[in-house]
């Protein structure tokens, strides 16, 4: 990268809906048990742009929380509020560029508020890294963009949380993704009619509880539970598994309707991972909208507010969103989109 010989180069990488399993994605569980999750790619995006820069200077700017920070070349970059940009940076520079760093812009933007439940903060990292391989030339796929942005986000920077969320980003589409021990992860590309997957679309409604929320916390509350034994967090999470693998058969035939009922058990289990996944206002949202039309629904994510999603017939699709609205919710359509990550120069 002598120079810096690029003009712009961006990314892109898509946010997802956790259908099932979530939280099988998490260790000490898939390292000794193995979990697996069914996720969706949904057409909102984290948007990476990486920009040259002549005055020796490094600068993070996240337009959407609107932080933005400026650094020497040399300067020590412990301090930066902007941890993603930061973690990303740092690594890529030391195992891509010979620990050389260079002067860039690093610029970025995401579709939904950080503790949206949506993968918003991985798939950000998934798009910084597909950015900066970009830019370095790194002979990286997508299994490695996701192992990197899993190991910056939570070994590096020591964030809590799972691994499905950089897999989803990185593959994109409609996924079944099973996490082995000895860290080997399996995304298994589901392959439906054009039909199924319509009226799977046709049935969903997302819904913004209003309030976004620290999933560190819940996940820190799982994973202790998962190491305290008659916790009832294992057996929990065992089921969230086998929920994921019937809802992933069920899906397969375009059995909607017993995805809407695996989907309510498995809501009901997530509820026994930890304290917080639920509370009054998800409560409230929720009889919301079972009493105007819904089939199932869940929170997406680790819990505690964020997005929610409901199962619909899509002849009553309008009169929920309307309802869960009325309701001061912010509830909206679903569009699925099938690309992963992508990168392109400007």
């Amino acid at each position: 990268m002598a120079g810096l010989n690029f003009h712009k180069t961006r990314a892109r990488a898509p946010l997802r809906l956790g259908l099932a399993g979530g939280g099988t994605d998490l260790s000490p569980y898939c390292d000794q048990f193995g979990g697996a999750v069914l996720n969706v790619t949904i057409d909102r995006y984290a948007f990476a742009s990486i920009i040259p820069r002549s005055d020796n200077r490094v600068v993070f700017v996240s337009d959407d929380t609107g932080i933005e920070e400026s650094f020497e070349i040399d300067q020590p970059l412990s301090n930066a509020k902007l941890l993603l940009h930061r973690g990303v940076y740092q690594r890529m520079m030391a195992e891509f560029n010979g620990g050389r760093r260079e002067p860039m812009t690093i610029r970025t933007t995401v579709d939904a508020p950080a503790g949206s439940g949506l993968g918003s903060s991985s798939a950000l990292v998934v798009a910084l890294v597909d950015a900066m391989r970009a830019v370095l030339g790194a002979p990286l796929g997508p299994y490695d963009v996701a192992h990197l942005a899993f190991e910056i986000e939570r070994i590096d920077l020591a964030l809590s949380g799972g691994r499905q969320d950089q897999y989803a980003a990185a593959f994109g589409g409609l996924n079944f993704i099973e996490f082995l021990p000895q860290d080997r992860v399996i995304v298994n590309p589901l392959r439906v009619s054009d039909a199924i997957a319509n009226e799977f679309e046709c049935s969903l409604v997302t819904c913004f509880s209003g309030r976004s929320r620290q999933s560190a916390e819940i996940i820190d509350r799982q994973t202790a539970g998962l190491k305290s034994a008659g916790s009832g967090t294992i057996e929990a999470m065992d089921r969230l598994k086998y929920d994921a693998i019937e809802m992933k058969r069920a899906l397969l035939v375009g059995s909607i309707p017993r995805m809407a009922e695996i989907m309510n058990d498995s809501w009901k289990a997530k509820q026994r991972t930890a304290t917080g996944v639920s509370n009054a206002r998800i409560d409230e949202l929720f009889q919301v909208a079972m009493s105007n039309g819904a089939q199932a629904g869940k929170v997406s994510g680790a819990g505690g507010g964020g997005f929610m999603f409901f199962v619909v017939t899509p002849e009553n699709r309008y009169s929920l969103m309307h309802a869960l609205n009325e309701a001061g919710g912010q509830a909206t359509p679903v569009k699925f989109v099938d690309r992963g990550s992508e990168t392109w120069h400007v």
